[in-house]
């Protein structure tokens, strides 16, 4: 009954329970009662183990706290309610015993992996994987209790196939046709324009960057791959390279079913080859669906 991380001795059986999707782009959350009936929901920015400790502290119980409210549970009810969060980043050393020191004023609360909540809610709590691409990207497994991942070191270094990959490209591809190396495209003339055509404007921000900002591209570098861009569709082709492998992989160590998920998954897609599309399924729920299951101490480790 244990996902990655549980306060221990503090689950129980709840009236309310309350799903947390804590990632790289988006803090999504939604309250239902026992029977599955949702109360209330509510969205923030970027929550993840990257912007630091506190902030996301406080970007937690500040979107958990907006949902209860719109769910219409008093700030006396909130230690009435089962939590479950799955975060970004959980995993990074130290994060995990950090995060359960906190003070979260509800009656129990289980956290997990984003990966793990999205899987969780994909095959509705059953043994799957997952290819996540959204803002970054990762495979993610569980079968027979037993759990593996595939990718998912974070950005730069790893994220193949993800919405800042892309972007990142993007922005290489604008800065090497600016100074004249490469040649320039309708993509690289908008993305150019984002930092009116200067080059320093563009070191400027890319020093204030994260992930997200990178995955912003990636719908420009979509539109234009599909509208027969030569570098768009040659940033595409690369990334539905590192999207094949990763399903190969995930297959090949066991995986009985697999969902692609993540805002990116659905315009990636059509891009896969027809043998590849069809060994896969539809997810059954969201990665929210997933973090009430582990409210509620289903699935998990």
């Amino acid at each position: 009954m244990t996902g990655f991380l549980l306060f221990p001795g503090r689950w129980r059986v709840a009236e309310i329970y309350l799903g947390v999707d804590a990632g790289g782009s988006h803090c999504r959350v939604r309250v239902t009662d026992a029977g599955g009936q949702v109360l209330g929901s509510a969205e923030g920015g970027p929550a993840n183990t990257r912007m630091g400790l506190y902030p996301l502290y406080d970007r937690l119980l500040n979107v958990t706290g907006e949902a209860l409210q719109a769910a219409g549970i008093p700030e006396s009810r909130w230690n009435e309610v089962a939590a479950g969060m799955g975060i970004a980043g959980i995993r990074r050393p130290g994060m995990s015993k950090a995060l359960a020191a906190l003070d979260f004023p509800f009656a129990s609360i289980m956290l997990d992996s984003d990966a793990a909540i999205a899987n969780l809610g994909a095959h509705n709590g059953q043994d799957g994987a997952i290819l996540v691409l959204g803002t970054g990207s990762i495979g993610f497994a569980q079968i027979r209790g037993e759990r593996f991942t595939v990718g998912g070191y974070g950005f730069p270094i790893s994220d193949e196939g993800s919405g800042a990959a892309l972007g990142l490209s993007a922005v290489r591809h604008a800065l090497r046709a600016m100074d004249g190396r490469t040649k320039r495209t309708p993509l690289s003339k908008e993305i150019a324009g984002k930092f009116r055509h200067d080059t320093l404007r563009a070191i400027a921000w890319m020093d204030q960057a994260a992930p997200g900002d990178y995955a912003s591209f990636a719908p420009l570098v979509m539109n234009y791959a599909e509208a027969g861009d030569e570098i768009a569709l040659s940033i595409v082709e690369d990334a539905v390279l590192h999207v094949e492998r990763f399903i190969a992989t995930i297959f090949a160590r066991g995986a009985p079913r697999l969902a692609l998920v993540g805002g990116l998954s659905a315009r990636l897609r059509p891009w896969l080859r027809v043998r590849t599309a069809e060994r896969l399924v539809e997810p059954l729920g969201d990665p929210v669906s997933g973090a009430l299951l582990l409210a509620r101490g289903l699935g998990g480790e």
